[in-house]
């Protein structure tokens, strides 16, 4: 016996939901990679350097991965400039020149933190925009994965939390965070049936002639990058991962699922970044990573499988 319709038609949805789950937690990981290398390099490679030179070569590899569709559909991205060019600005221009610029006066730990407030802003301006409002179990999800991030940053305890001093470069990532979640929102408006590379092709092309200026003023007053294999690692790193492939992920995801849905997956960097300090530092795990890393995974997924989609999605 054959499954009714209504069944039929489940199965593929909960598949693509599923499917574009995982690619918000790839884009997360990508993502909180990048902060620990931007954080890293903040001595070696100015900011505007390297938030020039990540899209640079990340347009450079796009590019003839995006020919053909970029080709065919140019005159399409071309009529939609009015919403183009504010996401190139917002997600590729603004977003990360903002996160260097404040991971040189603060910690990458302030800087996640800060970054876990992206759900928040996006639950609160999506009405505004024409998202719709987030449903109850979404915004439950919200609190519950921030709790689990509080958890990890506080490293178990009030006192510790407490003594997390926010200062001005919390202020440049404070305006990233507020960027992105308007970035998100706005994926909604994209131009209908373009390539997902020839539009992310678009972005980074908007966000590099952004960036352009800027760079030319910080070369202008004598910042340089140190060419050796650390710089080109890092720069291959951001370029590649917190590029190409999680912008792709990410814009998929949030096409899926919608923007209510796929924010607070963004709680799984300060998650993702613990696991990276053990694996790469040589940190302990210790009991508050477990508890916060299941206070987060539960709040994305109760937000998840909230049965509300907002209209945020495309």
């Amino acid at each position: 016996m054959s499954a009714p319709p209504a069944a039929a038609a489940v199965a593929p949805r909960a598949r693509g939901a599923a499917a574009a789950y995982l690619f918000l937690a790839l884009a997360a990981a990508s993502w909180s990679g990048n902060f620990v290398v931007g954080r890293a390099v903040h001595g070696r490679v100015p900011p505007v350097g390297l938030a020039f030179w990540r899209w640079a070569v990340a347009l450079a590899l796009l590019l003839p991965l995006a020919r053909r569709p970029l080709t065919a559909q140019w005159p399409t991205i071309l009529r939609a400039w009015r919403i183009v060019i504010p996401l190139g600005i917002l997600g590729v221009g603004n977003f990360n020149l903002f996160v260097y610029l404040g991971l040189t006066r603060t910690t990458a730990t302030s800087a996640l933190l800060l970054q876990s407030a992206c759900p928040a802003f996006i639950a609160a301006l999506s009405p505004l925009l024409g998202g719709g409002r987030p449903g109850r179990r979404q915004v439950a999800g919200i609190a519950v994965s921030l709790a689990g991030v509080l958890v990890i940053l506080g490293r178990g305890t009030l006192s510790a939390l407490a003594g997390l001093a926010f200062g001005p470069g919390d202020l440049w990532v404070l305006a990233a965070v507020l960027s992105w979640a308007l970035y998100t929102l706005l994926l909604a408006r994209r131009p209908a049936g373009v390539d997902p590379l020839a539009l992310l092709a678009a972005l980074v092309a908007v966000g590099v002639a952004w960036i352009a200026p800027f760079y030319a003023w910080e070369l202008a007053s004598g910042a340089r990058m140190a060419l050796d294999g650390v710089t080109v690692a890092s720069v291959a790193y951001v370029a590649v991962f917190a590029s190409v492939l999680a912008y792709r992920l990410w814009n998929e995801g949030v096409a899926r699922v919608g923007a209510n849905r796929a924010g607070p997956f963004i709680h799984l960097m300060p998650a993702f970044g613990s696991l990276l300090a053990v694996a790469l530092l040589g940190e302990a795990f210790r009991p508050f990573h477990l508890a916060g890393l299941a206070l987060v995974l539960g709040g994305v997924t109760l937000a998840g499988t909230s049965g509300r989609r907002g209209r945020a999605t495309a």
